[in-house]
């Protein structure tokens, strides 16, 4: 098993402030919610929090679970004091540049090119969840405390192992799929043992993403790109949120990361948050 350890995140990261500082634990319930701890403390901006085995980790949805054996993920969180760069309405764009920047990481690395569901996965191309993000925030009077974007990625694990009673919607005896069925891994995908890929790609993530954070800061923009690389744009797709489902046709992505959905009279949608189903 390939280990991480913070100093070995550290060594010739080419950052100032995206991973300087480490938490790493061999085991935890989950990485946000201790970093929201900290956070709460005053850690500093840019503080990552790493495990290798976690046993609580949640989805973005309320009852789902992450599952992710000893040393077969990358489980982290990341913190982020953006008060003086975005607004609270804006935090998606935090989603946005974290996914674009595992998912470039990915491509580097092994030669994968992940797509990506609208609002916080990566998925492979055949629609299997390859890697969620999870982001939580603080506000107060109108201004963001901190906001702490959790990713889990699939690394090595072979989830055909898992076909019975164990799904990333919440464990045994909830009724959903099989991981077999919805979850796939770099491992399964490239045909080989992706281990010793945890740290480089860990490391090319925190460096994209230390990039596309400066530059967001400068006022630029990654709707366009992260637009581009969503699974279902131009096809028919089902949201459901609090409110009843609605269907319709996605166009792409506001600024802000709000999806846009075609209605059959032509008008345009503009959908804050819920669950995407692609009619593939």
């Amino acid at each position: 098993m390939s280990r991480l350890s913070g100093d070995l995140v550290r060594h010739k990261l080419a950052t100032r402030v995206i991973g300087q500082n480490v938490v790493y634990t061999e085991q935890t319930g989950s990485t946000n919610t201790d970093l929201k701890a900290l956070a709460q403390q005053g850690a500093p901006e840019g503080m990552l929090y790493l495990t290798n085995k976690q046993v609580a980790g949640r989805g973005r949805l309320e009852g789902r679970t992450w599952f992710a054996p000893a040393g077969s993920s990358l489980l982290l969180s990341l913190l982020f004091r953006p008060a003086e760069v975005i607004a609270p309405h804006q935090a998606q764009q935090l989603t946005m540049i974290c996914a674009l920047a595992m998912s470039n990481a990915i491509e580097r690395q092994t030669g994968l090119r992940p797509v990506l569901k609208w609002p916080n996965d990566l998925l492979w191309q055949d629609g299997k969840k390859l890697a969620g993000i999870l982001t939580e925030l603080e506000v107060e009077e109108e201004r963001l405390n901190w906001v702490v974007v959790g990713i889990g990625l699939n690394v090595n694990l072979d989830f055909s192992k898992y076909t019975t009673d164990e799904t990333l919607t919440g464990g045994s005896g909830n009724g959903g799929p099989p991981l077999s069925h919805t979850a796939t891994s770099l491992s399964m995908i490239l045909g080989r043992d992706t281990s010793a890929d945890r740290l480089p790609i860990l490391q090319r993530f925190l460096e994209n993403l230390e990039r596309r954070y400066e530059a967001l800061q400068q006022g630029a923009r990654f709707h366009q790109e992260w637009s581009g690389r969503l699974a279902g744009i131009g096809q028919r797709v089902t949201v459901v949120g609090p409110w009843k489902s609605k269907k319709g046709i996605m166009v792409g992505v506001d600024e802000n990361g709000a999806l846009l959905l075609r209605q059959k009279d032509g008008s345009i949608e503009t959908i804050l948050a819920g669950d995407v189903t692609i009619h593939w």
